[in-house]
């Protein structure tokens, strides 16, 4: 069974480290949430507390919960503080060199021989 943080993209995984900070959706009617994130699923669903919802006309409305269905999402704003997130610096970490490579093609160029038998 493979590891689940592997199989989770980095937008996922952001958006798990935005909860319990104040973000921004924007919703595919046009509606903007301002908010205090509480949950955040794989699927994007979200749930927000003490919200300020911008309607498109530019009316503002206070409520006290909601939950957002994740394909509904347009888009997210989480706070700039996140831009120093562990996955990014995991993922910046890796360079190029030694063992990075893949296949076998690779490894015998890097010793310096030619194909080996075929079939």
């Amino acid at each position: 069974m493979p590891n689940m943080t592997s199989t989770i993209g980095i937008p996922i995984k952001l958006l798990n480290e935005a909860t319990g900070h104040i973000v921004t959706v924007e919703i595919t009617s046009g509606n903007v949430y301002r908010g205090k994130l509480l949950e955040a699923e794989d699927n994007m669903n979200c749930q927000l507390r003490d919200i300020t919802v911008t309607a498109r006309d530019g009316r503002v409305s206070h409520l006290d919960q909601v939950y957002i269905r994740g394909s509904h999402v347009r888009y997210f704003i989480v706070p700039d503080m996140l831009r120093n997130a562990p996955m990014f610096r995991a993922r910046n970490a890796r360079g190029r060199g030694v063992g990075l490579a893949r296949g076998r093609a690779t490894v015998n160029r890097a010793r310096g021989q030619r194909g080996g038998p075929r079939g």
